[in-house]
């Protein structure tokens, strides 16, 4: 029986331990392909890198790396014909991210860019994300149980999704959630700085983030010491809003 074939990617690196940990478990039941970014790209969310060259390199046998976003590295890997992967994918697995991607993270985030770019192209995809107090081998071994059960539930039949899990601290032996997105907020904030050289250049980014532990919700999950198991729509049409659109072109269309 041919073992499944995993796409990895991350967003802090072909190198970083975290994925590193999450290929080691993985390979207990999947063949992995590792197409990750050379270096950090936290937070570029699903940034396509369009207007300058991009380098494409292999550091060991199924192990590549891409000069450029998380997004870039999947697209690349998916688009390659065999240069990379010799045959589809089962499902792309990005992360294991060093920290969480809870809630609103989830717009910024590479990790979750990396497999929502997988998952616009029909395949199962998974981010994978840990508490960064989370025991490595341990959260590497519970992303890897979850990919399995979604390989499992897709040669069954079941439609391709993106799921997004995050793993709170502790060293194993977490319960299961299914949850939807929480609130988180990092607040907003510039930081202005002069340079030696008399010019200015600021940093953006708030610190300390909160959220909310709405019923049902992936933040409640983390709290519980639980890992939540969120599925992410790829459709962004904003339900229940119609009416305000459809008022919005009213009221245009009655100042002709």
């Amino acid at each position: 029986m041919t073992r499944p074939l995993v796409l990895l990617s991350n967003d802090d690196g072909y190198a970083a331990p975290n994925l590193v940990a999450l290929s080691q478990a993985l390979a207990t039941f999947a063949d992995v392909v590792v197409c990750a970014p050379e270096g950090n790209q936290s937070a570029t969310s699903h940034a396509l890198t369009l207007h300058r060259v991009l380098r494409l390199k292999q550091a060991a046998d199924n192990i590549f790396y891409v000069d450029g976003t998380p997004a870039d590295c999947v697209y690349v890997a998916l688009h390659s014909g065999d240069r990379i992967l010799s045959r589809p994918p089962t499902l792309c697995v990005s992360g294991m991210n060093h920290g969480l991607n809870l809630g609103l993270d989830v717009f910024y985030s590479g990790t979750v860019a990396a497999a929502r770019e997988a998952a616009l192209r029909g395949i199962p995809s998974l981010a994978v994300s840990a508490d960064s107090k989370a025991d490595r081998t341990a959260a590497a071994a519970a992303g890897a149980r979850v990919a399995r059960a979604l390989a499992d539930a897709a040669a069954a039949g079941a439609p391709p999704v993106l799921l997004n899990i995050n793993v709170p601290p502790g060293s194993g032996d977490w319960k299961l959630r299914a949850t939807r997105l929480g609130h988180r907020s990092y607040g907003g904030e510039v930081v202005f700085r002069t340079d030696p050289r008399g010019g200015e250049y600021l940093w953006i980014g708030g610190s300390n983030p909160t959220h909310h532990d709405a019923p049902g919700s992936d933040t409640e999950a983390y709290d519980a010491g639980e890992i939540g198991v969120t599925p992410l729509a790829l459709d962004l049409t904003g339900a229940g809003a119609e009416p305000v659109a459809s008022e919005v072109v009213a009221r245009i269309a009655g100042l002709r």
